[in-house]
């Protein structure tokens, strides 16, 4: 039998074997240290180009300008560019920062305006413009205008058609009108009130041919027919186009005269589609003319077309102008300007601040001295130099303005970086099996 000595001897033995095994098993799955904790944070990992981060180097050196290149740190050091905060989020060394030329501005609130500045055509108010056709068919017997640019007074004759239909029509009223004088002293209610109907019905239907009063009244005066129908002017205006020559034969188709009342003119003009949230119908504009230098005529916007011009990608404005002395002259070109409605207390920061990446638009916004964090920004209308901040920045915040590519280079260099070296939340999958295992033999 071994004596009891040599059993306890054995028993220590064994417990410290396990125990060694134990805490070498524990040092071999656990983390290993950090370039941090193992002193890296002494030595920059890299250095990179002041203008250019693709261009690095292992050593100090300088770019072709003489400037030093800048040590990059791992995340988590004094000196790390990437110092907490969003992703992206940058720290530069003062000096570098006034080396590059890093402006910056606050966001203010501020009275925003946008005056258009635009080219437009002058037109015909087509609310004035009238197309005269003949409602029957016949002949061109006398041309009274026979020129284009011609002024016609309200009323005027223009010319005279002959139509048979004209001629039948007028037969039919004097047949009318004789019936009614023999008829209407009738003891029979229903025969004198039939011959007033036929009067009336015969009437109408001269009326419906656009004979004018003044040959009705004739053809009941004199009772002799008239086989010309006089086309009268229907306002004052000027003859832009005469379709038809004496003798013509025409039908209800035929434009016979196109005449415009000038007194008002229509202007069109294009505007861009940033453009677009700013007019308003109502909107004052002005317009100057080569024609007519020196003289600013004023009107308004009278409406906004619904719809782009496919190839130029504008919306068409149309501005209406009073033109009692007939300068503004249809088909002319002027430069236009509207005056639009200005916005009051509007966020806003300087247009040159925004970082456009296509999918969304961001600025950078100074932290500290030399710490720039990046902020995803939603922006309304530009005006003048300055853009609209709907969202992402508060009054008074600073934003960079100038060098923000550098700035830009840098933080997307260091969210990339971040992503390499950041240590994993998670253990793979199996790792936690495997530790129990250790563990367990540790213990057994």
């Amino acid at each position: 039998m071994m004596p009891w000595k040599w059993i306890v001897i054995v028993l220590i033995a064994l417990s410290v074997g396990l125990g060694s095994g134990y805490w070498l098993a524990s040092r071999q799955v656990g983390p290993k240290p950090s370039a941090v904790s193992a002193g890296g944070c002494d030595e920059p990992m890299f250095y990179r180009h002041p203008m250019n981060p693709a261009i690095t180097s292992k050593t100090p050196a300088k770019d072709e300008m003489g400037m030093d290149y800048i040590p990059v740190y791992p995340p988590g050091c004094p000196g790390a560019t990437e110092a907490g905060g969003p992703p992206g989020t940058v720290v530069i060394d003062p000096t570098v920062v006034q080396t590059i030329g890093v402006r910056t501005a606050k966001v203010v609130r501020r009275d925003f305006s946008h005056p258009i500045h635009t080219v437009g055509r002058v037109s015909y108010d087509e609310d004035l413009l009238a197309r005269l056709h003949p409602k029957t068919e016949g002949w061109i017997e006398k041309l009274y205008i026979s020129e284009t640019g011609e002024f016609v007074a309200r009323n005027a004759e223009l010319l005279s058609l002959y139509s048979p239909q004209l001629v039948s029509s007028e037969q039919e009223y004097l047949l009318a009108l004789k019936s009614l004088r023999l008829l209407k002293d009738s003891p029979f209610e229903d025969i004198s009130h039939g011959a007033r109907e036929m009067v009336k019905s015969a009437r109408e239907r001269l009326e419906l041919l656009d004979v004018p009063e003044h040959q009705i009244r004739e053809l009941e005066q004199t009772g002799r027919i008239m086989k010309s129908l006089h086309i009268h002017s229907p306002f004052d205006g000027y003859v832009v186009h005469i379709g038809v020559r004496e003798g013509q034969y025409v039908t209800p188709q035929t434009e016979l005269y196109l005449i415009a009342d000038l007194s008002k003119v229509w202007v069109y003009a294009d505007i861009y589609e940033y453009e677009l949230p700013w007019v308003r119908v109502g909107d004052p504009a002005e317009i100057t003319l080569t024609a007519v230098p020196g003289r600013v005529f004023r009107g308004q916007v009278v409406y906004v077309y619904p719809y782009a011009d496919p190839k130029t990608r504008t919306i068409k404005v149309r501005l209406e102008f009073d033109n009692p002395d007939l300068i503004l002259k249809p088909e002319l070109f002027a430069n236009a300007t509207l005056h639009t409605r200005p916005k009051t207390g509007v966020l806003t920061i300087p247009s040159e601040a925004v970082v456009r990446t296509g999918l969304k638009e961001h600025v950078f916004v100074v932290k500290g001295p030399g710490r720039f964090e990046p902020r995803i920004v939603e922006l309304g209308v530009p005006a003048d130099g300055w853009v609209e901040v709907l969202a992402g920045l508060s009054e008074g915040e600073e934003v960079v303005v100038s060098s923000q590519f550098l700035i830009d280079s840098e933080s997307r260099l260091q969210e990339a970086l971040s992503k390499f070296t950041e240590p994993a939340k998670q253990k793979m999958p199996g790792m936690k099996h495997m530790d129990g295992m250790q563990h367990g033999g540790g213990h057994d």
